[in-house]
């Protein structure tokens, strides 16, 4: 899908390193990437990775651009209370989204279809033109409700990959932990990658 318009969403969960380095991955894949970030989200991506990324909408794209050293129209970012985005309509839908990582509430609001921002309102717009959505949840344990949401997501088309990092591969540090998150993603995405090693390779 190089050359592809992706949305990636980052919500307000723990594990925002996996979607910072998802989008430096598809960027470097060569896919156009619209980036959205949740008020909760820019709160953990301060928390957790020390990115001060507030401010206002044009200077965010700026700075965003900068950080991943991409330019053009390749990476766009659109605040998540923008609802005049186009991707907040399905004449304008991209061909593929994903959330990384999604927070059970976000994930609630899409499976009973509460859109109350751009990040929930695109994944509506995923749902209604039967286009592929990938939430990547970050929680536990999980109660009931949390699984009967996904249940109902799965059931509709939408592809859950948890946040659960393998050992198989004998990572060494946070960073093949992440990778391998990270090319799971891709590999659902369709997109080709080589961030960790595949079960029997080598062997």
């Amino acid at each position: 899908m190089n050359g592809r318009h992706l949305v990636l969403a980052i919500t307000g969960a723990s594990g925002v390193i996996y979607g910072v380095r998802l989008c430096q991955e598809l960027l470097q894949a060569g896919v156009r990437v619209t980036l959205l970030i949740s008020s909760n989200g820019l709160v953990v991506l301060q928390e957790e990775l020390g990115l001060d990324w507030c401010g206002s909408e044009p200077e965010l794209q700026v700075r965003l651009q900068q950080y991943f050293h991409s330019h053009g129209p390749q990476l766009v970012f659109h605040a998540a209370d923008n609802l005049l985005a186009p991707v907040a309509s399905g004449s304008s839908a991209p061909d593929r989204m994903v959330i990384c990582p999604c927070s059970m509430g976000t994930l609630a609001r899409i499976a009973n279809g509460n859109s109350g921002n751009l990040i929930e309102r695109c994944a509506d717009v995923m749902l209604k033109e039967r286009r592929p959505l990938v939430l990547v949840p970050r929680e536990t344990p999980l109660s009931d409700i949390h699984l009967e949401n996904m249940l109902r997501l799965s059931r509709l088309g939408v592809r859950l990959v948890p946040a659960m990092p393998a050992f198989y591969h004998k990572p060494a540090s946070v960073d093949e932990l992440v990778g391998f998150m990270v090319g799971k993603i891709m590999d659902t995405l369709g997109i080709a990658n080589t961030l960790y090693k595949r079960w029997g390779a080598g062997r």
